[in-house]
């Protein structure tokens, strides 16, 4: 059996007429740039999310710079993250003006470990960006007692976890602010790319919206410097569409994430994704480890099975950082996640059997290694 690594098709035919009407009521007024669904989107996921202000963005990059900039965060200041992430998280902290230094993750886990952060923190920490990688919750608790005691911010980076809980509360609602990416592929994915930020300190959701729109609250006054990165009116009127739809989807992708649980049990050379306790994660993507991934990764795609790596080279060791000093060895458990991360199919509607043909495909390939190690 073929299983493709993502099918968004299967969870947004359903839902083109909807998305359809509503792109021709924007064509119909050319209101393509803040028309009023732009405002009807970010009140429907402000509401959803039990926050004072969401500003949708053009991407999640900026929404992560931006939301730095607004918190006075700039040249001269340092920004604690993870390096087992994609390359836009320690980015934006570079469009802020900031130097980004990286902290291991927790053992056994994929996210911020609070003990590696606190030996990160000098003088010049500002703030905590606190990715929650492949949809499970970083250690909020843990992280905001670091920050309360410290004077630090905490920026929770939501890119890959949006509808996930931590104590029952949904992610992006402990920090300072949120940060959210909607590229296609996330778990609420636009036309295009796509991006929020969200805080319950509405005059730092103004600040974040003055610097998106060229640093003004009206048209021609510009109070202070800013940029482009407003969300397409277009994009939004979907957003809002899908935003209805996004708790069933991710109840979908856990009912996929619980089946692999249990069709992978068996195989104890895997190590499977753990989610800590009082956590409800949203699976975008579901991550296995095992030390020859590279060898299951070529079986399984030869037998149709498509999988992907999130993330091979931990940021630190990127040559663009090689100005940091940081050689191999730097960040252990980082280090040892990459090099046996690896993603399996998981998407809204992906069905048991396909789930089933990738647990079975992957005893397959065990049985193939003994074989061979015979």
């Amino acid at each position: 059996m073929n299983v493709p690594f993502v099918d968004l098709r299967r969870h947004l035919d359903p839902l083109m007429p909807e998305i359809q009407a509503a792109f021709d009521s924007v064509i119909e007024r050319c209101a393509f740039i803040n028309g009023p669904e732009v405002k009807a989107f970010e009140k429907k996921m402000a509401d959803w999310l039990g926050l004072a202000g969401v500003c949708s963005l053009s991407n999640g990059t900026h929404a992560l710079a931006l939301t730095l900039q607004a918190l006075g965060i700039g040249p001269g200041d340092e920004v604690i993250t993870v390096a087992n992430t994609a390359f836009p998280t320690s980015e934006a902290i570079h469009l802020a003006g900031a130097e980004v230094v990286f902290a291991d993750i927790a053992p056994g886990l994929f996210c911020l470990d609070p003990a590696a952060v606190e030996q990160a923190i000098t003088p010049r920490t500002r703030a905590i960006i606190a990715v929650h990688l492949y949809g499970i919750p970083a250690d909020m608790d843990a992280l905001m007692a670091l920050a309360k005691k410290h004077s630090l911010f905490v920026v929770e980076d939501v890119a890959q976890a949006q509808g996930a809980r931590y104590r029952d509360r949904p992610v992006g609602t402990f920090g300072h602010a949120a940060c959210y990416s909607f590229f296609p592929s996330k778990n609420l994915g636009a036309f295009g790319d796509g991006g929020a930020m969200a805080s319950d300190d509405i005059e730092l959701v103004k600040k974040v919206r003055m610097l998106a729109s060229h640093g003004r609250e009206e048209k021609y006054t510009h109070l202070i410097k800013g940029t482009n990165s407003r969300l397409d009116t277009l994009k939004a009127a979907q957003l809002s569409i899908c935003l209805d739809h996004l708790d069933q989807w991710n109840q979908q992708r856990r009912q996929a994430a619980a089946l692999y649980d249990e069709l992978l049990q068996p195989y104890g050379e895997i190590i499977r994704p753990q989610v800590p306790p009082a956590c409800e994660a949203v699976w975008h993507v579901y991550v296995i480890r095992y030390a020859g991934r590279d060898r299951l990764a070529v079986f399984l795609n030869q037998r149709g099975i498509k999988t992907g790596l999130h993330y091979p080279l931990p940021l630190h060791l990127q040559p663009v950082y090689g100005y940091l000093g940081l050689a191999p060895g730097s960040l252990l458990e980082t280090e040892a996640a990459c090099r046996e991360v690896l993603s399996l199919p998981m998407f809204p509607k992906i069905k048991a059997e396909e789930v089933q043909a990738v647990a079975e495909a992957v005893g397959q390939f065990f049985e193939s290694e003994k074989k061979d190690g015979s």
